[in-house]
């Protein structure tokens, strides 16, 4: 924040008092309501810093030059996009509201000599707001952010009297003269706070990393272990054989620069790295991808980017523009707000989101949202296979290859309940079908139903089309359910001695979950659930059950035990369930 905006903070009780007494003489004036009242702007509980300004015998105001100076100081240095190394995104992200009467203000008593004071500034100027609860809470301390909301709003009032010629009405100077003796003790003491954060807000200017970016990071350590037979059909094992597995500790640290050139559109460039060489869905461990954990991502601690994409609001519409790692879950909603988040979420992918519509080729393209009003919004997407969009051969880049398309439509008809709708169609080479159809998170017959067996060599390009209905209900303040559904089919579009071009299998997916929010701590989070995860039709069904209890240990650090059991892992009645216990710590800073 600049030096001259905060002086002209520490001289506004001099100007206020200066006003009020020159104000004194003024001769009342009618007031015009249309012109006052559009103040978007304005804060609690220093209103009275506004209209208080000298009048002539004519009724017309008259300004002091050091007071225009002033006017035009504070505008200046409004220019400035950082406050105390926040993006300055609008004094309308603040969390109030514009009220139009006092009668909505429910801590203030209808017998305090205050009340009538507040009618006539609220109803006549506009210059006073409350909370989204409705109350004025008169002996609550400023921040800084609503002081300098405060001071903006009343400046700008200042200023639209000066260029319409509006005088101020006596009895209005009175009740701003009780007003300002009431809080003459927290001005006084503002004065001496500024002094302070001048000095460090200049330190943190001068230090600071970058004007328009930001740096968050996360850090994942965790202890797992998985308890079941070894399945059948794996290489190195029997039908049968005893849980081979020991306690791991695995580590994902994830740095995101979150860059802003207006306030509103962000640019994030991650840094990614892990150590998940060998993890509890590796050949020879359980034998099945459904006991992979939700964060395991990265080998070798090797720093990759992990993301690189920019979104940005162009009138009513959001865009993606996707370079690297622009996945479906990011541009569609997931309606799984407790669980969703691959690091303080579930602890198994199964139990994230919806693998048939938020899984599939992704990592480059476009997509775009439409918010019509608050109740409905609309999302599409074209995302090609990050892995080989920047290869210029046949069958890979951004056209050419492997590929996603969707759209989402959502609701929320009432503020508690939101419902999405999703359809994506994809398209796998016969190169990237090794990967998984939906996203390597599967049983092998469900992930490629074009190549059962797993048998290098045998894949076969295929497409497929998935729908998913997904929905969150907050039932209560501290009970929220979501649930999701999908339906997919996928289709060969090449033969091969196993499959013909056109053979297709229809897959399902379900789950539900329960979570129940600030048990034993504010914050905490205890969540069950369960269901089908991705499954052909010719294949018996596997369930997932989870369990996890997410407990703040502060605000950046988060501890999550839990654990989950497969059913008939890889959709295999003749394999044994598998057990996994598992402690996450995430650190988010």
């Amino acid at each position: 924040m600049s030096k001259t905006f905060w002086n002209l903070v520490k001289t506004t009780p001099a100007m206020l008092g200066a006003s009020v007494l020159v104000a004194q003489t003024a001769i009342a004036a009618p007031v015009d309501k249309t012109q006052t009242q559009d103040s978007k702007n304005s804060f609690a509980p220093s209103q009275f810093l506004a209209q208080a300004l000298p009048t002539t015998p004519d009724n017309t105001l008259r300004v002091d030059p050091a007071a225009q100076e002033l006017i035009n100081r504070v505008q200046k240095a409004q220019q400035s996009k950082y406050i105390n190394g926040n993006v300055n995104t609008g004094v309308s992200s603040m969390s109030q509201s514009q009220v139009t009467s006092v009668n909505q203000l429910r801590d203030v008593e209808p017998t305090a000599w205050a009340y009538e004071a507040l009618r006539s500034l609220v109803e006549r100027y506009g210059c006073i707001v409350g909370y989204p609860d409705r109350t004025y809470r008169g002996d609550r301390a400023l921040s800084r952010w609503e002081f300098a909301a405060g001071v903006n709003a009343c400046l700008n009032a200042l200023e639209r009297l000066l260029q319409d010629g509006l005088a101020v009405p006596r009895e209005d100077i009175d009740k701003l003269n009780r007003l300002a003796k009431e809080f003459e003790t927290e001005l006084a003491a503002l004065g001496a706070r500024i002094d302070n954060l001048e000095q460090r807000t200049a330190f943190l200017e001068d230090h600071q990393f970058s004007t328009t970016t930001k740096l968050r990071g996360e850090a994942i350590i965790s202890i797992a272990d998985s308890f079941g037979d070894a399945a059948i059909g794996t290489p190195g094992n029997r039908a049968g054989d005893e849980d081979i597995s020991v306690a791991a500790i695995n580590t994902r640290v994830r740095l995101n620069l979150e860059t802003s050139f207006t306030g509103k559109d962000l640019l994030r460039t991650r840094l990614q790295a892990g150590n998940f060489n060998t993890t509890f869905n590796r050949t020879g461990v359980t034998g099945t991808n459904m006991t992979r954990l939700a964060y395991d991502d990265g080998v070798d601690n090797a720093v990759s980017i992990d993301d690189l994409w920019y979104r940005a609001p162009i009138g009513p519409v959001t865009v993606w523009v996707g370079a690297n790692a622009l996945n479906l879950d990011d541009v569609f909603v997931t309606a799984n707000p407790f669980l969703a988040d691959s690091g303080s979420g579930a602890l198994s992918r199964l139990e994230r989101y919806n693998n048939f519509v938020y899984r599939g080729p992704s990592g480059a393209g476009l997509a775009a949202r439409f918010n019509i009003g608050d109740i409905l919004n609309v999302t599409g997407t074209y995302l090609a296979d990050g892995a080989t969009a920047n290869n210029p051969t046949d069958n890979n880049g951004l056209f050419n290859g492997s590929y996603s398309a969707g759209a989402q439509v959502g609701f929320s008809f009432i503020k508690a309940f939101d419902l999405y709708f999703t359809y994506v169609h994809s398209y796998q080479t016969a190169a990237r079908m090794g990967s998984g159809l939906f996203g390597n998170v599967s049983g092998l017959d469900a992930e490629n139903p074009f190549n059962p067996t797993g048998a290098s060599g045998q894949n076969v390009a295929t497409s497929s089309d998935r729908y998913g209905l997904s929905a969150s209900w907050r039932v209560l303040p501290n009970l929220n359910l979501a649930a999701w559904g999908g339906y997919a089919t996928a289709t060969a579009e090449q033969s091969n001695r196993t499959f013909s071009a056109g053979d297709y299998v229809e897959l399902w997916t379900w789950n539900a979950n329960l979570s129940i929010i600030d048990l034993f701590k504010q914050g905490a989070v205890l969540s069950l659930g369960g269901g089908l995860p991705p499954k052909g039709d010719r294949v018996t069904s596997s369930y997932v059950i989870e369990a996890q209890y997410q407990f703040p240990i502060n605000k950046n650090i988060l501890l999550t035990p839990g654990f989950f059991v497969v059913l008939d892992p890889n959709n295999n009645d003749r394999n044994a369930d598998q057990w996994m216990g598992v402690i996450r710590t995430t650190f988010k800073f």
